[in-house]
């Protein structure tokens, strides 16, 4: 049987946890930041756990996370 292939987009956004979890960084805080208030700018900088609903279909694109 061949070897899965990693889809490199979502290697780039997701990570795993030590416990086997999706996380992943918000989007929008890298440019652009005057127009944001101060508090949407630190809200961006943390990271979030992806959904249960969602954790299969992204866990499938990257098999060796």
């Amino acid at each position: 049987m061949p070897k899965q292939k990693t889809k490199k987009t979502a290697a780039k956004r997701f990570k795993k946890t030590g416990t086997g979890k999706l996380k992943y960084s918000h989007m929008g805080g890298s440019h652009i930041l005057t127009g944001k208030s101060r508090k949407h700018k630190r809200r961006l900088g943390g990271t979030n756990l992806v959904a249960a609903t969602d954790e299969k279909r992204i866990s499938r694109t990257i098999p060796y996370a």
